[in-house]
């Protein structure tokens, strides 16, 4: 079902080309779906600058909502590069594939932001209120709430995509649950 190819640097318009430039110093490589985005003159550059807004999230939280998300919406991609990206940050893979079903046993902060994310995505937003008390009984704010929904939608592009596409995954794959 691929509907698109991952393209390199020839390939793309001289702004894309630019974009492989910094993800290839920054990252070491470009990962497959940002490549496959490039099919689009605009798509990539929308995606990073909408992917590097700021949040009221920790780079930790931010994660805890990729991981969730990416697992309920079915998509590999993300939550093996999530994976990768969550092992960096320090967690371990029991942590890690917990969080993908929306829980945090050693973290009840966590445990309340995993939980909303998941049923975020399960719902399509219709959360419970008993969910939403136990974010903000937590510690979390309305800014939070906010930016959480954020980060759902940023996760949602790039599960979509990947969803849509099947591009090649160039991450180790993560552990099915």
């Amino acid at each position: 079902m691929n509907t698109l190819n991952v393209l390199n640097k020839a390939e793309v318009s001289p702004s894309n080309q630019a974009i492989f430039e910094k993800l290839e110093k920054g990252l070491g490589f470009v990962p497959n779906i940002y490549a496959a985005m490039a099919h689009s003159d605009n798509a990539l550059e929308d995606y990073l600058q909408f992917s590097n807004i700021k949040t009221s999230l920790s780079p930790i939280e931010k994660e805890v909502v990729d991981l969730a998300i990416s697992e309920v919406n079915g998509c590999r991609y993300c939550q093996s590069a999530h994976t990768e990206i969550s092992k960096m940050k320090g967690l371990d893979d029991s942590q890690i594939l917990e969080l993908r079903q929306g829980k945090a046993s050693w973290d009840k902060k966590l445990n309340a932001l995993s939980a909303i994310s998941r049923e975020i995505a399960v719902t399509r937003g219709k959360v419970s209120s008993s969910t939403i008390d136990a974010f903000y009984n937590e510690g979390y704010t309305k800014e939070n709430l906010v930016d959480l929904v954020m980060a759902v939608g940023i996760i949602t592009v790039t599960n979509t995509f990947h969803n849509l596409t099947e591009i090649e995954i160039d991450f180790p794959v993560a552990e099915s649950l």
